[in-house]
């Protein structure tokens, strides 16, 4: 059987927009509805979650082939969440610069080794939230500066013990599920998967 992609315009808007207003905004997010016209032809309203910073994530990978995991308690989702470091960073600002510094506010520790992973968007129906990972290696430690809203608790495990995690739905944060599983992925690819010699060392079997 031959599969073939189907040709499609995907620079093409099938929606039109007739109005928009701002609804509700804090220094976090703003939430706008606008008067549409959706592809089908009917008139109707779009809400859409526009968060002021970019989704920031980290996944570092020590020499040992461990990595780190912080948890916190997630306000929004009422539970309890291991994930890699995340943070937020202001929008038209360096990304990479925001990601280290949250690293070490989180964590302790710093890394000399970067590497963007991955870019996605989350739950693209409602927010327009955009997400950057990137990997970190050759890690030294320090004393962490967590915020003073942010009770959080340090995990240090094997990568291998994460991977696990992630197949078994302990570890469910969306970040931390499409790191782990690209990284993981790549790994059993080898030389011609794009990860970094430091990262494909630390995970060799």
């Amino acid at each position: 059987m031959t599969y073939t992609k189907p040709v499609v315009n995907e620079t093409n808007n099938p929606w039109q927009t007739l109005s928009s207003k701002c609804t509700y905004e804090n220094p976090w997010i703003s939430v706008r509805e606008d008067q549409v016209v959706d592809p089908s032809g009917k008139p109707g309203i779009y809400g859409v979650i526009s968060p002021k910073n970019l989704a920031l994530g980290v996944l570092p990978i020590f020499e040992d082939g461990s990595t780190v995991l912080v948890g916190q308690y997630r306000y929004a989702l009422d539970r309890y969440s291991w994930e890699i470091p995340e943070g937020g960073g202001k929008i038209g600002t360096d990304p990479a610069a925001a990601i280290a510094r949250e690293l070490v506010e989180e964590t302790g520790y710093r890394a000399a080794g970067w590497q963007l992973l991955h870019e996605m968007s989350l739950s693209n129906s409602v927010t327009d939230e955009w997400v950057m990972t990137w990997l970190a290696w050759d890690l030294t430690s320090g004393e962490a500066e967590p915020e003073s809203t942010e009770d959080i608790s340090v995990w240090r495990l094997p990568f291998q013990e994460l991977v696990a995690l992630v197949l078994d739905g302990t570890v469910f944060d969306s970040m931390t599920v499409a790191a782990v599983t690209l990284v993981e992925t790549r790994r059993h690819r080898g030389a011609a998967s794009g990860l970094p010699e430091a990262i494909t060392n630390a995970l060799r079997e």
